[in-house]
């Protein structure tokens, strides 16, 4: 994207609610049911062994970077697995205009949990990797990329969120979208006239022609960059100022699973990325959980863009709270 760019749960009872009879006051009443209604329904464990091995398959096809064999073999696998976990399996096969006037052959693809009920959850993230190594030294620029971090972390964690959903389901629907040609956009060595809108073409094309017709979500989570080394997610503005709800119940959720430490509640960068898209075409509240670092010159961790974004960067345990903390919160959606 464009640059600034396991579950263990104690309930938790009111003091003294052990005292409370069939002739307590209405105000005692009303505090147990408030505190009831605000107790974490624990979601099953996530798995980050399992969510390294699906973000290694990735990058074991190569650069997924469109009209390549790689890109192809890679989406195969990504629409075969999550039918193998049990969903309704979309595919949108588009031609899309990069920046530079190339047609991509690009493949939306979307796994459907539950697809008859109107309480949904939207979950998504890319799965296409940069064509342009364009922060690297200047002899990498045009070496397509691994996007161990930077496209397949955020797959990774929600193929195996696809995998316990098929074993225990939450009470909603839960859709997963892949998004494909997010990484395209103009890249920094690029001379030619500047246009608007070069990135996240996927997204542009589903928000503007969604899997099902008149598509709705009460809200939706984009993963992206999700598997650095103490990886630290501030909130997006973008999202602060369109998905301020949710957003704060994904901080919230974090920081009750002891997660806090990853999920910063302070305000960070704000990006172009899927999220935008997603609310601008479909009206859907979108929260970007997105790797920013205070200490960078770009904001993002150092391997973004580069041919250092390997699988030897990522972290399981980054992985452990990103993944449990959304399932944390489809689980509690009613």
């Amino acid at each position: 994207m464009i640059s600034y760019k396991n579950l263990l749960v104690t309930l938790a009872f009111l003091s003294g609610s052990a005292l409370i009879s069939c002739g307590s006051s209405k105000k005692n009443s009303s505090q147990t049911e408030e505190a009831a209604s605000q107790t974490i329904v624990p979601a099953p464990a996530f798995n980050a062994d399992s969510a390294y091995s699906y973000i290694a398959a990735q990058v074991s096809f190569g650069p997924r970077v469109p009209n390549s064999a790689a890109h192809k073999n890679c989406g195969n696998y990504l629409a075969g697995q999550l039918e193998k976990f049990g969903a309704k399996v979309y595919s949108q096969y588009a031609d899309l205009m990069a920046y530079d006037g190339t047609i991509l052959k690009a493949r939306n693809i979307i796994g459907s949990y539950k697809p008859e009920m109107k309480k949904r959850v939207l979950l998504c993230a890319h799965w296409d990797s940069r064509p342009y190594a364009d922060q690297d030294e200047e002899k990498f620029h045009q070496t397509p990329i691994d996007g161990a971090n930077d496209g397949a972390s955020g797959v990774g964690v929600l193929l195996e969120i696809a995998r316990q959903i098929q074993m225990k389901a939450p009470a909603i629907g839960i859709d997963i979208a892949f998004f494909d040609a997010e990484d395209y956009g103009i890249p920094e060595f690029y001379r030619g006239t500047y246009k608007s809108d070069t990135w996240c073409l996927g997204a542009q094309y589903w928000g503007r022609i969604p899997h099902v017709s008149d598509y709705k979500a009460r809200f939706g989570i984009l993963l992206d960059m999700v598997g650095a080394k103490d990886a630290t997610f501030y909130y997006e503005r973008f999202s602060a100022r369109t998905a301020n709800s949710p957003m704060k119940k994904i901080w919230k959720m974090a920081e009750q699973l002891g997660y806090g430490r990853y999920f910063i509640k302070q305000e960070g960068g704000e990006v172009t990325d899927d999220h935008v898209y997603v609310n601008q075409f479909r009206q859907i509240p979108c929260v970007d959980i997105i790797h920013y670092d205070v200490q960078g010159d770009t904001g993002f961790n150092p391997t973004w863009h580069t041919t250092d974004d390997t699988i030897e960067h990522i972290d399981k345990a980054t992985l452990q709270a990103v993944g449990q903390t959304v399932m944390g919160v489809i689980y509690n959606e009613k």
